[in-house]
């Protein structure tokens, strides 16, 4: 399973461990990845997603999953959240 957001696509970033005497080590920062079940309104039925906090956060300023979906990019979306998008975007144009 890989540590990249479903939703916004973030992922691992690198950097140092610097010691009292200046020492630097290379380290990882990881995402602070959630397992989530998010409800769509328009569908009527819920997702699961692997999600960062940041990402959840977000989702929940921009009014839900279909509000969020509305506004991402797909680049940054994963495949299965990229079909869930464009089921969304086909319901609510119907």
């Amino acid at each position: 399973m890989s540590r990249r957001c479903e939703l916004t696509g973030k992922g691992p970033m690198v950097g140092n461990n610097v010691s009292h005497a200046n020492n630097k080590t290379k380290r990882r920062f990881l995402p602070n990845l959630q397992d989530v079940t998010l409800q769509s309104e328009v569908l009527g039925r819920s997702f699961k997603f692997r999600v960062s906090s940041a990402a959840l956060r977000t989702v929940d300023h921009r009014g839900g999953l279909d509000a969020f979906m509305a506004k991402a990019k797909d680049a940054e979306l994963s495949a299965n959240a990229l079909k869930v998008k464009k089921d969304i975007l086909k319901a609510q144009a119907a």
